[in-house]
């Protein structure tokens, strides 16, 4: 499936980008060429450049950095920083984007480059799944797998269940918050990847993977799971109130529901105001109008994960929280039935 959708990509990006077919054909004859050594020092470079992007993506999202100067110049700093990594990893930013190019577009190569960020991040890649050991998993923050999550009995746990360990129609049974992340992080990803774009057409298609990870009935193709982060949201949010309607639930768990339910419901939001954005970016005739549109595509995509801090005090509560803050709030509640949230 994954190899699949690579194929759909880069067909549409020959398909809007003529001129550059050549290149691409060039790109997957050299496929092969790429060693095990260029595959792993590509994964370390990119490894660092998303932590500093997540770094930057904080501080776009600050009040004090919505001017478009402060903006501006966050971009200049991130992509100095960018330039820096790619030099002190003897990489041209021409030999980055041929190399990521052709780890996108070939399954094997992809599979080995995937193992490699596996082995320095200790978690898959956003969109990534590892199946668990036994029925059931979780995704959580970093996207790690572990056992089933104990949970209580009866149908409050039911539906807990559903909401950390595995739902009838998720993608290889993941529960519905695990999905969540793993889509918001696609989606935060190919976000980065648009305003690195080298034209507009490399924007549109990276801002369409955006869509695809957010709302997949909107954008089929692409790199996400094919449930979409919006629906994953709402059906944790949904569940999750069914635990606390459930008959035996605790006022532990009616307390956190309505915290992880309304973090959930504010990423969903989120998400219908990204992929809003993101097809302006698709309808964009100029970069510096894509640009300026995805950059606020980035802080939002930032928002789902880290919700907002709308007052100012260096902590983000759970009324403007993300995915982040309903996952905190689901630990909190595991926690309080004594089950040993992990």
């Amino acid at each position: 499936m994954r190899g699949r959708v690579l194929q759909v990509a880069l067909f549409s990006l020959a398909l809007m980008a003529p001129s550059l077919a050549p290149s691409l054909a060039r790109a997957q004859s050299g496929a092969a060429q790429l060693s095990k050594e260029e595959i792993a020092l590509l994964a370390k470079v990119q490894v660092a450049i998303e932590i500093a992007h997540d770094s930057m993506n904080l501080q776009f999202a600050m009040v004090g950095n919505k001017k478009p100067e402060a903006q501006e110049a966050l971009k200049e700093k991130l992509r100095a920083q960018i330039a820096d990594i790619l030099k002190r990893n003897g990489l041209t930013e021409a030999q980055y984007r041929s190399q990521t190019f052709i780890v996108s577009t070939d399954t094997v190569l992809r599979r080995s480059y995937d193992t490699q960020i596996v082995q320095i991040t200790g978690a898959p890649l956003p969109g990534g799944y590892t199946p668990p050991p036994a029925a059931g998993g979780r995704g959580g923050r970093g996207g790690a797998t572990t056992p089933p999550i104990k949970v209580p009995a009866g149908a409050v746990g039911t539906h807990i269940g559903h909401v950390v360990n595995s739902f009838s129609d998720t993608p290889n049974g993941m529960g519905l918050l695990p999905v969540a992340f793993a889509e918001a992080r696609t989606a935060a990803q190919h976000a980065g990847l648009a305003t690195k774009g080298a034209n507009l057409d490399a924007m549109k298609l990276h801002a369409g993977h955006v869509i695809n990870a957010m709302d997949p009935a909107i954008v089929p193709n692409g790199p996400g799971l094919g449930y979409g982060m919006k629906k994953a949201a709402l059906n944790a949010a949904n569940h999750i109130e069914l635990a606390a309607k459930a008959a035996g639930a605790s006022q532990n768990v009616i307390m956190h529901a309505q915290h992880i339910a309304t973090a959930a419901r504010n990423a969903a939001a989120r998400a219908d105001q990204i992929i809003e954005l993101a097809q302006k970016v698709q309808a964009a005739t100029t970069m510096p109008e894509a640009q300026a549109l995805l950059s606020q595509i980035v802080s939002l995509c930032d928002q789902v994960l880290a919700g907002v801090d709308a007052k100012n005090t260096g902590r983000v509560s759970w009324e403007t929280g993300g995915l982040n803050q309903a996952q905190e709030h689901m630990d909190l509640m595991l926690k309080g039935e004594n089950l040993g949230a992990r």
